[in-house]
This record gives structure tokens, C-alpha cells and sequence, in this order.
């Protein structure tokens, strides 16, 4: 998983002409910690195609707050600050990939 550079803000992130993946989610979440695994795959597999940033819902209430986010885990995919495709839920692999794939 990429880590946020210090440098870039969130703005700056899905401002960015590359699919960026969110995962909001939180530590206590056990859906989410099933999430985990099947995003460092899509990462390993999709490589430089997409970029997965995950915010903890509970250490940022604001940003939980601006995407109306009421359940984790809840995923949404940006594309030059444009919400592409947004789901909550566990969400499959391939599926995921299948809607990266169609956002590049």
C-alpha cells in the first residue's frame, strides 16, 4: 500500500489524472480488516495503475464527515476529483480491478 506523501494533500491525491482508490475504514471494523489483504493484492497486481490510500474514519472524522460516509468499510474511486464509483461493503478483488480497469 502507498503511503500519503507528506507533500500531497488528499485534494492533491484524487486530483490526479490515475485511479485513486480509497478505502475509509476503521480499526475496529472486522470487514475491514478482511478488506486489507485483498487491496495489497489488487495493488501487487495493478502496480503504478491505481493508487489505494486508507483513512481511518475515526482519526478523520472530517474527511468521513465531507464524503458522507456512514458505513465502513466504504470504498471510493477518484479520477481527476471525480467520484467514478462508490461502495460499502466487502467488495471482491476482481471486481474491484474490473472498475479500476474501466476508470483509467
Amino acid at each position: 500500500m502507498e503511503a500519503i506523501e507528506k507533500a500531497k494533500t488528499f485534494s492533491e491525491l484524487i486530483s490526479s489524472g490515475k485511479p485513486v482508490l480509497v478505502d475509509f475504514f476503521a480499526e475496529w471494523c472486522g470487514p475491514c480488516q478482511m478488506m486489507k489483504p485483498a487491496l495489497e493484492k489488487l495493488k501487487r497486481k495493478l502496480g503504478d495503475k491505481v493508487t489505494i490510500i486508507k483513512v481511518d474514519v475515526d482519526k478523520n472524522p472530517m474527511a468521513a464527515s465531507t464524503f458522507n460516509i456512514k458505513g465502513v468499510p466504504t470504498l471510493m474511486l477518484f479520477k481527476d476529483k471525480e467520484v467514478k464509483w462508490r461502495q460499502s461493503g466487502i467488495i471482491p478483488t476482481s471486481y474491484l480491478e474490473e472498475i479500476i480497469n474501466q476508470n483509467q
